[in-house]
């Protein structure tokens, strides 16, 4: 029993790993996306962050579901959950970033930084235990990894 516990918690922590690891490369997606927006336009903080947002959360979405999650959930009904999340998620950034940028005179990146911060720590919570808490290790890549250490197991 104490064995399975530190196997299943193993395992845990080896889905932390990867949902930071594609969240940093979605942050790399999303401060790439900002700056160009920034360097580019004469617009003003929100919709360059806004933007920069929607492209990051498409990435990391379509790379966690697949191997982090390992979910076999139904896509559009996981996608909407995701969706409701950022409903709430992005009207509060936004605001309060455009907030923090245009009227207190917080450094544009520093505002962004501390947005995908809280990000990366509420999503994860969010899409572990809500959008595919009941589905997780449920895809074709799952169930070959098990096949695989089963067998390894029985010596084959």
């Amino acid at each position: 029993m104490a064995e399975d516990l530190n196997k299943k918690g193993r395992k845990e922590a080896k889905r932390v790993l990867k949902f930071v690891m594609f969240s940093a490369s979605a942050g790399i997606i999303e401060i790439g996306v900002f700056t160009l927006m920034e360097m580019l336009t004469d617009l003003p903080y929100w919709p360059c962050y806004l933007t920069a947002l929607i492209c990051s959360v498409l990435w990391n979405f379509t790379m966690n579901r697949h191997f982090t999650f390992q979910s076999a959930n139904n896509v559009p009904v996981a996608m909407m959950k995701v969706a409701a999340y950022y409903c709430v998620f992005t009207p509060v950034t936004t605001i309060g970033g455009n907030y923090l940028a245009e009227n207190l005179g917080w450094n544009d990146y520093l505002v962004t930084g501390m947005n995908m911060a809280c990000n990366i720590v509420t999503e994860f919570l969010y899409q572990r235990f809500f959008v595919f808490g009941k589905t997780i290790d449920t895809n074709k890549r799952a169930r070959q990894i098990e096949e695989k250490q089963l067998a390894e197991q029985k010596g084959e």
